[in-house]
């Protein structure tokens, strides 16, 4: 099992050098990846200071050489496609093939869709994030593509593609008991459950399972909270341990977890 550092950019963790500064720990220590949380507006009910995960994540991969690199995740329906394919396929040749795109509907809880006009109903946001998935992938292949759907597209390529192929990896956010992100996750390369219990993570795993034929090759990202067991998660059939930070939680915090070391089997 792999660990990651899992961080929001907000508040005292929105300073861009101190997540640099995490990050080359996170390199030096035996660490297995970073991943941030990709909000442009708060969803909590205080103001917080934010920053932007790309540029923060671009600074992350110039300063490193082994850790992998990760949005978790990123709400594809408030992106504008061809930026999201430019940022992406830059980040992974900057970090020699190190990124991980986690992607999922988000929320408006923050109203970071209705304050910009983008898609506020669950049905549209999943609309637009399966079509979009199809598009990013397309541009990343280096095809020529259209789409006159909720995101259109008039025949445009782009060039260079990412450093990974077939293409970079993509993993999904799903929460509690919902379906449809499961099967969505199925199609691609893992899979990020929030607020599940033992059980509905054991029903996650048995869809996927029969959806692809088997969990080869396929990551299952858990959060490891404090408390949690790392056996537990383990047997819960983790592949990543998403060792979680919150809103709040300064940077002197985070790097005493990760002087530590990852943990080891």
């Amino acid at each position: 099992m792999r660990h990651a550092i899992n961080l929001p950019l907000f508040g005292p963790l929105a300073d861009p050098a101190a997540i640099v500064e995490i990050g080359q720990a996170a390199d030096e220590n035996g660490w297995d990846g970073l991943f941030v949380w990709d909000h442009i507006l708060s969803p909590l009910p205080e103001a917080w200071e934010i920053s932007d995960p790309w540029v923060v994540l671009a600074a992350v991969a110039a300063t490193t050489r082994r850790i992998r690199l990760g949005t978790m995740v990123t709400p594809l329906a408030r992106r504008r496609i061809i930026k999201l394919a430019r940022e992406t396929v830059t980040l992974d040749r900057l970090s020699s093939g190190r990124l991980t795109l986690g992607l999922g509907l988000g929320g408006d809880a923050g109203r970071e869709f209705s304050a910009f006009g983008d898609p506020t109903e669950a049905r549209a946001r999943a609309e637009v994030l399966d079509e979009g998935v199809k598009v990013l992938t397309a541009l990343w292949s280096g095809e020529i593509v259209k789409s006159a759907g909720r995101i259109q597209v008039d025949g445009v390529r782009i060039e260079p593609g990412p450093v990974q192929h077939p293409r970079i990896p993509l993993w999904f956010g799903c929460k509690g008991g919902a379906v449809r992100p499961v099967d969505r996750a199925a199609a691609y390369d893992g899979i990020y459950p929030i607020e599940v219990d033992e059980e509905q993570v054991g029903e996650i795993l048995a869809r996927v399972r029969r959806a692809r034929g088997s969990l080869e090759g396929f990551d299952v990202a858990l959060a490891a909270h404090p408390g949690v067991s790392i056996d537990d998660l383990r047997r819960m059939g983790a592949t990543w341990a998403m060792h979680a930070f919150w809103p709040g939680h300064r940077p002197d915090q985070v790097l005493r977890v990760v002087f530590r070391g990852a943990p080891t089997d």
